[in-house]
């Protein structure tokens, strides 16, 4: 999850009110999660007609269901460090920072999704978006040599990236940043090419 700006639409009143709108939705809701989410306070903090905010978007969910959209129609893409751990540290340091940001939009959103089922879908659609871009670090790293072509990249990804959802989310407990970049370490370790060895 990254700033509300990021959406990459066509400019105009419409693009700038949905921009002004999610900014807002990703304040209420980090700051005062799912329940303290209302169409009112949205309409206050992004200065934009309630009317408006009703009309297009009908409901609190409907602000969530489209704050993930917009996730989904950025730019983002993981860093280019030149190397499969460096990448795949990179990717970990982001995941890590946003779980622990306080308060925390990642977390807020994961919470929210329990509550709707619109929501619970476009939350699993931004994921899949999301490991999908991520792969590249394993494409890259078979074009260098690093691991065998045949390497699975959702795989490689999970591998660094599961621990720390795991640790922050699911059993709410802290984790280092540093702890962050041995999981990725692990990842990269795991999946290397490993020198072939000799006949002498």
């Amino acid at each position: 999850m990254t700033d509300a700006g990021r959406a990459s639409r066509p400019g105009g009143r419409t693009a700038r009110v949905r921009t002004e709108v999610l900014a807002a939705v990703e304040a209420e809701l980090a700051e005062h999660g799912y329940d303290g989410l209302t169409i009112d306070a949205v309409a206050i903090r992004s200065g934009v007609h309630r009317t408006t905010v009703y009309r297009r978007w009908k409901s609190v969910a409907g602000l969530l269901v489209d704050l993930l959209q917009a996730g989904i129609d950025d730019d983002w893409m993981p860093k280019d460090t030149g190397s499969l751990e460096g990448d795949l540290r990179a990717v970990n340091r982001e995941v890590h920072e946003a779980l622990t940001a306080e308060p925390s939009l990642t977390r807020a959103v994961i919470a929210a999704s329990f509550r709707t089922l619109e929501a619970a879908d476009a939350l699993t659609q931004f994921w899949i978006d999301r490991y999908a871009r991520t792969e590249i670090v394993v494409r890259r790293a078979v074009e260098r040599g690093e691991v065998a072509p045949t390497t699975e990249a959702h795989q490689v990804v999970m591998t660094a990236t599961a621990p720390l959802y795991h640790q922050l989310v699911l059993l709410r407990q802290p984790l280092s940043r540093a702890a962050a970049d041995r999981y990725a370490r692990t990842a990269a370790a795991v999946f290397a090419l490993r020198p072939t060895a000799t006949a002498t």
